[in-house]
């Protein structure tokens, strides 16, 4: 059966057939990745080309000290030595941590096979160097432990959210200052870790008449 034409021949027009959405949707979706990718690379272009000498060095170390969760658990370390409230703070945040490690490291890096920023090409001054990650740069595996604890914690201990969240903040802009992860790996990244810490939350056994603990 031939397909129906209008008077000129064609298959144009009302009686063709509709075109398939796949390729069209693909393209579009394609389109706005490529859009995000370019903005993305903007933003780490422009944190690499502003001078901050005052900064540099403070957010060089905070990023070193956030290698392996070192703060995180050095803060946890802290808050196991107070109250109840707090041991179990530190139990929750630690649980997040852990949470958002092997989520990171075990499914992000292999499912996303991001490459690491080119700092050199970016101009980023050595001032602010960190050892270059051999690992995949989607998601930050930093921000995502950061922000886990944070989360987790601040929830079970209200009067830590503030300070821990903005560590948290920090410790994702200085993977960007220090030219190891491109914006859009921090958002990522944290992202996780809000997830993380709602799995470690949920996971947590209740205490019985501890209404204020949560």
């Amino acid at each position: 059966m031939t397909e129906p034409t209008n008077a000129d021949g064609d298959t144009s027009g009302p009686l063709a057939p509709a075109p398939a959405p796949g390729p069209a949707r693909r393209r579009r979706v394609a389109a706005v990745l490529a859009d995000l990718r370019a903005m993305d690379g903007a933003l780490y272009a422009a944190v690499a080309a502003t001078p901050t000498p005052t900064l540099d060095r403070a957010l060089r170390r905070l990023s070193h000290a956030a290698d392996r969760s070192k703060v995180s658990l050095g803060i946890a370390a802290a808050l196991a030595l107070g109250g109840d409230r707090a041991r179990r703070a530190a139990l929750v945040g630690v649980g997040a941590v852990a949470v958002a490690s092997a989520s990171t490291n075990l499914l992000g890096k292999h499912l996303v096979h991001r490459a690491r920023p080119d700092r050199e090409a970016a101009r980023v001054t050595v001032d602010r160097y960190v050892p270059m990650p051999a690992s995949a740069s989607f998601p930050s595996g930093h921000t995502a432990a950061a922000v886990a604890f944070a989360t987790a914690v601040g929830v079970v201990l209200p009067e830590a959210a503030v300070p821990l969240g903005a560590l948290a903040s920090a410790v994702g802009y200085s993977r960007v200052h220090t030219g190891v992860h491109y914006p859009g790996d921090v958002a990522a990244g944290a992202v996780l870790g809000i997830a993380s810490a709602a799995a470690a939350l949920a996971a947590a056994p209740r205490q019985p008449n501890t209404f204020t603990a949560w």
